[in-house]
């Protein structure tokens, strides 16, 4: 069994650590695909990844 901390495994989704996106601002939730990479998530969606890097 891994000892190893593991954020959403095993966890309901209304438990999983949340972040606010930082170009629409909604809420979203842990996701497997980020287990490594949690702490460097800003942003949602891919659209919202492209449109933060897109000038205004």
């Amino acid at each position: 069994m891994a000892t190893q901390a593991s954020f959403g495994k095993g966890r309901p989704p209304s438990q999983r650590p949340s972040k606010v996106c930082a170009a629409c601002g909604l809420p979203f939730t842990w996701r497997r695909k980020w287990a490594r990479d949690w702490e460097q998530v800003r942003y949602c969606s891919e659209r919202c990844r492209k449109q933060a890097r897109r000038p205004a």
